[in-house]
């Protein structure tokens, strides 16, 4: 396993990390606990120190699995968990509303809110330590950036929170460039989706701003739910609550297409002793300024796995021929 520095902190943070949004459950069919935590023990014992999950996985269960998990081992952990997605009251700016399974396209359960104001992110930031049964947060992230609050009154409390010891870094998500720039510098991290099929952060900038000011980049779905593993064949089928039951890009004839060219790169995966999964994790690693990628796992054999890439180190040669064989 490769380490890296989180931002200009003396963080030390695995260049795989365990990303938590499908062991609770919500948008992927179901949660089992049982699984969740053998996962998240292999993970560890691979060499993996991150660990990435959120109050809205699961509604508290992603972060409720990790705490009870990971509990004996909290010294040699490093927990990122999030603030600003609530479903407790109507404050802030409206998101979507939500039952158990996942997003609903019709009022339902619950009304998740964006919400980043100081006295909304003092009351997540307890929660979330109960659940994760720890009495600090290594770095806690916004999750979705909102309009209702601005973000100074947003970095001054995350500020109050580090004084406090309450946590020791923190990090936005889902954020554009000119929001990150009113983070500061305290800004240690910058959460984004970003795959070889999702690359957004290169060419909005966001990318080189972070790499530029010593901002780490965590790369949420580098395996776009599982679609660049290649072990996804085109009859398929997903279950109630699954994400990628609507999802256009999981149709049978893109997981076709993908997976043809994921296998155009198997004697670069083969030359390192990896699977296709592996050698995709690798190569978003590689990318510059990416700091860490995020791979969720459901069992421990996926979680050992993923954990296994962060020692694979791709050529410029092997990296190129990815570039061209896979993208789209």
């Amino acid at each position: 396993m490769q380490y890296r520095k989180l931002g200009k902190t003396n963080i030390e943070i695995s260049v795989v990390g365990f990303g938590s949004w499908a062991i609770g459950g919500w948008m992927w069919g179901g949660s089992d606990e049982r699984k969740a935590s053998d996962a998240l023990n292999a993970a560890l014992d691979a060499g993996i120190t991150l660990i990435d999950t959120a109050p809205v996985y699961g509604f508290g269960l992603s972060e409720e699995i990790v705490g009870r998990t990971i509990r004996e081992r909290r010294k040699n952990v490093v927990i990122a968990t999030k603030c600003g997605l609530i479903w407790d009251r109507e404050e802030g700016e409206f998101h979507f509303h939500s039952d158990e399974q996942g997003v609903s396209m019709r009022p339902s359960s619950k009304k998740v809110y964006k919400c980043l104001r100081p006295a909304s992110i003092r009351q997540e930031v307890e929660a979330s330590l109960r659940r994760l049964q720890t009495d600090y947060i290594d770095l806690y992230q916004t999750h979705w950036q909102e309009k209702t609050t601005p973000i100074a009154d947003t970095v001054a409390e995350l500020q109050k929170l580090k004084e406090e010891g309450k946590i020791l870094a923190f990090g936005a998500s889902n954020a554009n460039v000119e929001q990150l720039k009113e983070y500061g510098e305290e800004l240690s991290s910058d959460q984004e989706q970003f795959s070889i099929l999702d690359r957004k952060m290169e060419s909005n900038g966001s990318m080189a701003y972070c790499r530029e000011n010593d901002v780490s980049v965590l790369a949420y779905s580098p395996l776009a739910n599982g679609l660049l593993t290649g072990k996804i064949s085109p009859d398929r089928q997903f279950g109630p609550g699954d994400l990628r039951k609507m999802n256009m890009r999981f149709r049978p004839e893109n997981i076709k297409k993908i997976n043809a060219r994921l296998e155009a790169i198997g004697t670069i995966a083969e030359s390192h002793n990896a699977n296709i999964a592996q050698t995709i994790i690798a190569w978003t690693i590689a990318q510059p300024g990416l700091t860490c990628a995020l791979c969720g796992a459901r069992d421990a054999v996926q979680a050992a796995e993923n954990a296994a890439a962060g020692a694979i180190v791709l050529t410029e040669e092997e990296i190129a021929q990815i570039n061209e064989t896979v993208k789209l």
